[in-house]
């Protein structure tokens, strides 16, 4: 049997990624904290992010905005409540550990192969400024992007579509010419409602979601992304 590669996007002159899970893999505080056994990582990796998530959506609902790095924190909290991990200075190295989340193996190389294209690259997220601008630095990302977006500009979280609207604003470009990547489904698609095109970073294999939108494209790993945008 023969596997068809998926057809390129045409018309693509930018590149705009989510960062937590899409660029920085946000197991790794946990997973280099000293402090856990392979089991416990995973538990609290997976409620940690969970009530993140549910608290910007929640925050969002209730228009009682709070940064990602109190959300960070208070999801944080639950977790460590929840999981019976009472353990001194873990919350303190965990939330150090999370301003210095390891980047996807792929990333680097990945950008570097979009900007020598001539494509221009960004981050749209949920992170405050000093969040990223952390990220971004110890992953040595900084001459590769030529944005770093964060949602503190409008007071709400994704998948607001004031959220979209920066980076339409900020790199003055339609929608329609923007490629978005997430990994997380949810956020695949409320950008392709919005009107960028989309392609979900699939890594864990997961099922489509039942949302508005539909990304353009599915991928594995973020290496197959510069053939699908027409860089070599």
């Amino acid at each position: 049997m023969i596997i068809m590669a998926p057809a390129p996007l045409t018309g693509v002159r930018a590149c705009v990624f989510d960062a937590y899970g899409t660029l920085f893999d946000f197991a790794s505080a946990a997973r280099r904290c000293g402090d856990l056994q392979p089991d416990e990582m995973a538990k609290l990796t997976a409620l940690w992010r969970d009530k993140q998530l549910q608290y910007t959506w929640l925050r969002a609902a209730q228009q009682r905005h709070a940064d990602f790095w109190q959300i960070t924190g208070d999801a944080l909290d639950f977790a460590l409540d929840t999981l019976g991990f009472d353990r001194p200075g873990l919350r303190d190295r965990l939330m150090a550990l999370y301003l210095t989340l390891d980047a996807y193996p792929e990333v680097a190389s990945t950008l570097e192969r979009l900007k020598r294209a001539g494509m221009r690259t960004a981050i749209l997220s949920n992170g405050t400024p000093d969040m990223l601008a952390a990220a971004v630095k110890g992953a040595s990302l900084e001459g590769l992007l030529d944005a770093v977006l964060s949602v503190e500009e409008v007071h709400t979280f994704k998948p607001d579509p004031r959220v979209y609207q920066l980076a339409v604003d900020r790199l003055g470009l339609p929608a329609s010419a923007i490629a978005f990547q997430s990994a997380n489904a949810w956020d695949a698609h409320a950008a392709s409602a919005f009107g960028m095109r989309v392609v979900w970073c699939n890594r864990l294999s997961q099922r489509r979601e039942r949302l508005p939108g539909d990304p353009d494209r599915a991928i594995s790993s973020l290496a197959e992304l510069p053939a699908l945008v027409g860089a070599p």
